[in-house]
């Protein structure tokens, strides 16, 4: 078959991309191939197992008018400003035009070293890229917008890390990998030229391909803020909602999209703990759970600073009007958090009030008793139809938990609503782990059972038992998880 891939980004912000190609790959094999995406996209999963669709997806065989390049970005990182940072060791193929006539970015990680790689290989380990393509199915699942990975190709290359391991290459698919970063890096270049060209270019770009409507509002750019932060606002309160801890929010992890990128040292809360932290290089717990709704405000400020030059004809009234339009992000936060928990609890009808009274009461009883965040929301179900022992039976205080109980049900729980937003299958951290060191090792077996519970993780199946409960004490006492570079 013959694939189209456009290079939109490439022509219109040249000055934030780098030509190059991938590496080559001296064994490619695929590993995983997302099947119901490549259909979506319009590509032909027989195709892409071939030789030529191997190419592809290692981006060694590409179509002849494809412009692969490295994306060129700034950022913070742990709260530390680096103005060039960009693809390291991944290239933007280009962009697909589904079927629905939607632009979706061909991406790929672990195609090898570019200007921007600062020391680093350009590789990526089996394991690292296949926690992203599992992690990312997981979100798809549950509703939560996110990229998504395409395939994954072990490349025959031995990729050094702690020890030797087998290279890979990820291909990711996105509405687009603009980040808060991309937009750090426009007024670097600026400085040189002394105008605001490209940074208009760029928020003109960012308002057609995702947030259009900000086009037709009197003050364009503002709009885009105030988009982009409604995205967040709503993206942060979903991951808050299943207990997803992204591990890395710098503002070059935040997308214009609203889409979640990135999955390196993420994992899913068990025990209810707001100051949970998983990454091994968060030592001070800066994206802890119970941080991450005022992480994304901190890195919006942020993406605000960039646009200053757009809001105003002098930065003091620039500063204000972004100001003005940060000030409405906690109201959208709790609105959406609100919204996510009165669903979750089965009280969609209840007031604002009545849930935020309800939800904060619960959670510092589920903080108290260390219970599985997940695993209680599912069981909270089986109380609303009328057998509580199951949830009961986990609280330390029990006369606390039973008015908190009765308060809920008073407001008529409608337990059918819960089970289709409380899943019983997320990718339960032991899980992952066991199926990554099978596939490091060649044993795919147990990662196809996990990415088949964690596609549809709000139906209980027979045989998948071990999939909805969480690890044991001692590993999730002691786990991390870590970047993969």
């Amino acid at each position: 078959m013959s694939i189209a891939l456009g290079s939109r980004f490439a022509g219109e912000l040249s000055e934030l991309t780098v030509p190059w190609k991938a590496e080559e790959a001296p064994q490619p094999r695929l590993l995983v191939l997302n099947e119901p995406l490549a259909t979506e996209l319009g590509l032909d999963p027989d195709w892409l197992r071939g030789p030529d669709g191997l190419g592809l997806l290692t981006g060694t065989r590409v179509p002849a008018e494809a412009s692969p390049v490295a994306q060129a970005y700034a950022g913070h990182q742990f709260g530390g400003f680096q103005p060039r940072l960009g693809d390291g060791r991944a290239l933007l193929l280009g962009e697909i035009e589904g079927p629905d006539g939607h632009l979706h970015d061909l991406h790929l990680k672990g195609s090898g070293r570019t200007p921007f790689a600062r020391g680093g290989d350009g590789l990526a380990a089996v394991g690292p890229m296949l926690r992203e393509y599992v992690i990312s199915e997981a979100m798809h699942a549950l509703g939560i917008p996110t990229t998504r990975a395409l395939a994954v190709v072990a490349t025959g290359k031995t990729v050094y890390r702690e020890s030797p391991l087998p290279g890979a290459v990820l291909a990711r698919v996105a509405s687009s990998h603009l980040r808060v970063g991309t937009f750090q890096f426009a007024p670097l270049l600026m400085r040189a030229s002394g105008n605001t060209d490209l940074l208009r270019r760029l928020a003109d770009h960012a308002i057609a391909r995702h947030h259009p409507a900000a086009a037709d509002a009197e003050q364009p750019y503002l709009a885009l803020l105030e988009a982009v932060s409604a995205a967040q606002a709503r993206l942060v309160a979903q991951w808050m909602s299943v207990g997803f801890i992204h591990g890395v929010m710098n503002t070059d992890n935040m997308t214009i999209s609203g889409e979640t990128i990135d999955y390196g040292p993420c994992a899913f809360m068990e025990a209810f703990d707001p100051a949970t932290v998983f990454s091994s290089i968060d030592s001070w717990g800066r994206y802890a759970y119970g941080n991450q709704p005022s992480i994304a405000l901190w890195n919006l400020a942020r993406f605000a600073e960039a646009l200053l030059p757009l809001l105003a004809d002098d930065a003091e009234a620039g500063i204000e009007v972004a100001e003005a339009s940060l000030g409405e992000f906690q109201g959208l936060y709790e609105a959406a958090w609100t919204d996510a928990m009165a669903r979750k609890l089965g009280v969609a009808g209840a007031s604002a009030d009545t849930v935020e009274a309800l939800v904060g009461d619960l959670l510092t009883q589920l903080q108290q008793s260390g219970l599985d965040w997940t695993l209680f929301f599912r069981r909270l179900a089986g109380a609303a139809r009328g057998d509580a022992e199951p949830v009961r039976g986990e609280f330390i205080d029990l006369a606390t938990f039973d008015g908190w109980l009765q308060r809920w049900r008073d407001l008529g729980p409608d337990a059918d609503a819960m089970d289709r937003v409380n899943p019983v299958y997320i990718p339960r951290n032991h899980l992952v782990e066991e199926a990554l060191t099978a596939a490091t090792g060649g044993d795919l077996g147990p990662v196809e059972k996990l990415l088949d519970a964690i596609r549809s993780p709000f139906d209980v199946r027979a045989g998948l038992d071990r999939y909805a409960e969480p690890g044991p004490r001692e590993f999730s006492a002691s786990f991390q998880t870590f970047c993969g570079t």
